[in-house]
């Protein structure tokens, strides 16, 4: 009975292993082990694929494709100088060989020298029979330089040797993509398109482009195309939505949403969407619903906790929106997104302590927005804590120096610090700044606007009606 070619590899496989673990030595040709070497590297267990390129080099001393495996197995481990000797040795042997000038590109782009790992491939052009992953290699080589024209020529090159190859489309795309170059990658698509009119992932990336463009008449039959063309294509249902959110057409996106529940398994985004589709319809209750199954599914995903915390907020229910804020940051204490959230509620609901602390923590995050200090600075004055309120607006001032709100706040603070020659310089410096902008005194430090020195200067910067 002749065995099929899977059956004869697990078959070695099995052989290989049970030696292992008897250590029995068996013999193998040099074909099995470059089968059963090829096997380990694919699963990513690098120790069994050097134990097989061991002893098939020690029963087939001269197997080039043997050395090429071991070559591969350094250039993997970063031991880049053993690798480069093995391959002198092989292409002393066979010079045309491809995988030689494959492998030696490896070792010029690991050593960050790009250039001249192109100038190899290019040579492996001339005697490679697979022209598509060479181009592809080269086309990553100038996305390392960041060289993207060069790049985009390269993957084309791949996609002409082999139409089939979607992740060089991919590649073309984002080269397409950060040149900016939205109608020619249009163009270059349509062009793919009439030789392969039922490629799914081109229709869906002729989407993605007009979607970009904000064409969404054009994105939606793009996408209509992409799943004509492949019924099960998730992607193309979730950009669909997408698109016919911003055309308002809120059933039929989450028609589109749901599909991707039904094709796979239910993912975070599809329900966050339906939950903003759902809100958009008025229908509270189901987005609601919706929003509780994105947290559930995703806790991670931040979204999803804004977008029911924001509902909430919106409703004026601040305590349930400071329960679910609570909730995200038990989950997640580093996401500033949470904090502004969490300190903007208490705010709301006079809890002053418990506001300071998430604006503090906001900055303490890197969110340094002129209105985080300014709200902390006016809830540190309610509290009576003027000399952190100073402090807090000195830090302010390095990022946003001369801005009228935080002088005229600390000209009101250092007089509350009875240090009255820096509260006259601010005064000063907020009205030269915006004369307008006085009232903040007023509303902020009532008693201090009453005194007669204190509006004789602001009176000397107001303009005569």
């Amino acid at each position: 009975m002749q065995l099929s070619h899977n059956e004869d590899n697990n078959f070695s496989l099995s052989r290989f292993e049970s030696m292992l673990k008897t250590n029995d030595v068996l013999f193998f040709d040099s074909n099995e082990f470059e089968n059963i070497i090829h096997h380990y590297l694919e699963i990513g267990k690098i120790n069994l694929a050097k134990k097989a390129v061991k002893l098939g080099l020690s029963q087939h001393p001269s197997s080039i494709n043997l050395k090429l495996l071991k070559v591969e197995i350094l250039v993997f481990e970063d031991k880049l100088d053993l690798a480069d000797g093995l391959l002198a040795e092989v292409q002393d042997l066979e010079a045309n060989n491809e995988e030689v000038y494959i492998q030696k590109a490896q070792i010029f782009s690991k050593r960050d020298e790009h250039q001249q790992a192109i100038k190899v491939l290019e040579l492996a052009l001339e005697v490679t029979e697979d022209l598509a992953e060479i181009y592809s290699m080269i086309g990553m080589e100038y996305l390392f330089l960041e060289d993207f024209q060069n790049a985009k020529i390269n993957f084309m090159n791949c996609l002409e040797a082999d139409e089939e190859d979607y992740s060089a489309l991919y590649n073309v795309m984002y080269c397409f993509d950060f040149l900016g170059e939205s109608e020619e990658a249009i163009e270059y698509l349509n062009m793919y398109l009439d030789k392969n009119p039922y490629c799914e992932v081109a229709w869906h990336q002729v989407g993605k482009q007009y979607f970009d463009l904000k064409d969404y008449k054009k994105a939606l039959a793009a996408f209509d195309f992409a799943i004509i063309s492949d019924e099960f294509f998730i992607g193309a249902y979730l950009e669909k939505g997408k698109v016919l959110e911003k055309l308002k057409r809120y059933p039929e996106a989450i028609e589109s949403y749901n599909v991707t529940l039904e094709l796979d398994d239910p993912t975070s985004f599809a329900y966050l969407r339906i939950g903003k589709c759902f809100e958009q319809l008025g229908n509270d209750k189901l987005a609601i619903v919706n929003y509780e199954k994105t947290v559930h599914e995703d806790p991670l995903l931040d979204k999803g906790w804004i977008a029911i915390t924001d509902f909430y907020i919106k409703k004026k229910n601040f305590k349930k929106a400071l329960y679910y804020i609570n909730k995200a940051i038990n989950i997640d204490e580093e996401n500033v997104l949470y904090w502004k959230r969490y300190a903007r509620i208490n705010n709301r609901l006079n809890l002053n302590r418990e506001a300071e602390r998430g604006y503090r923590k906001s900055l303490d995050l890197g969110n340094y927005e002129l209105e985080t200090w300014i709200r902390r600075c006016d809830i540190l004055i309610n509290l009576g804590e003027w000399e952190s309120a100073v402090q807090n607006l000195l830090q302010a001032n390095e990022f946003y120096p001369g801005i009228a709100e935080i002088e005229y706040r600390l000209s009101g603070l250092y007089f509350m610090l009875n240090n009255a020659e820096l509260a006259y310089k601010h005064l000063e410096n907020g009205l030269k700044a915006d004369a307008e902008y006085y009232i903040i005194i007023e509303e902020l430090f009532p008693e201090i606007f009453k005194r007669k020195s204190v509006k004789q200067l602001i009176d000397s910067y107001q303009k005569p009606s």
